[in-house]
């Protein structure tokens, strides 16, 4: 049974417990659940490859499929990522925390496998907007994440609707009912383009403002 810890209204030094106890059980490779801006989502250590197939089984998710990447900020990023540009790098400025999912290329002697077997090369990074998990974010490294959900299903707003067996997590934090909310808006960045995947929360003219050539096929 995974340990439930509340972190709706908690005492700063209880908020670093919580936050101790979470990395505790990301490094033994345990997975937990988090509640990011607008539903819970699965965390691992995104270079613990038994963590990331466990979220995939817990998803339900097809072969093939990759997970995100949580990071901290822009410098957790570059780490993982080939080099970005001024521009590309300034939209990270602009949106980051917040809900902006961007496709890079990978650096390739990462050793992780989020679930492609390292053959696409790219992994999609956001830097979510919420405090635990940035605090988390601040000491563990990179994380690989999915929705809460199983595949198909809607997003998890209140834990009363998890749909898992509890054996499978090591522990999960409760911040009550999540306000729900739109989803992430989705760029690309290649070499010198910024190419608009999704639109989200975050605008097409919110994404002119700052790259003014971003483009995307129906625009």
């Amino acid at each position: 049974m995974a340990q439930r810890i509340d972190i709706s209204s908690v005492a700063e030094n209880s908020f670093s417990e919580s936050v101790e106890t979470a990395l505790r059980y990301l490094r033994a490779g345990e997975v937990i659940i988090a509640p990011a801006e607008h539903g819970y989502v699965y965390l691992a250590n995104a270079f613990e490859k038994d963590a990331v197939n466990a979220i995939h089984i817990l998803r339900g998710n097809s072969p093939g499929i990759t997970l995100q990447v949580f990071v901290k900020d822009k410098k957790m990023a570059k780490g993982v990522a080939t080099p970005l540009t001024v521009q590309q790098e300034g939209l990270l400025d602009k949106f980051w925390p917040g809900l902006l999912s961007v496709t890079v290329k990978s650096q390739p002697g990462l050793t992780w496998n989020l679930g492609d077997d390292r053959r696409l090369g790219k992994v999609n990074l956001r830097s979510p907007n919420n405090k635990f998990i940035s605090a988390i974010l601040e000491q563990s490294g990179p994380l690989a994440t999915s929705s809460a959900a199983l595949v198909g299903k809607p997003t998890v707003l209140d834990l009363n609707t998890l749909a898992i067996f509890e054996r499978d997590i090591g522990a999960i934090f409760d911040q009550g009912l999540l306000p729900a909310g739109s989803v992430s808006t989705l760029v690309e960045f290649s070499e010198n383009e910024v190419t608009l995947q999704r639109v989200g929360a975050i605008t097409v003219d919110q994404l002119k403002a700052t790259v003014p050539s971003i483009s995307a096929p129906t625009l």
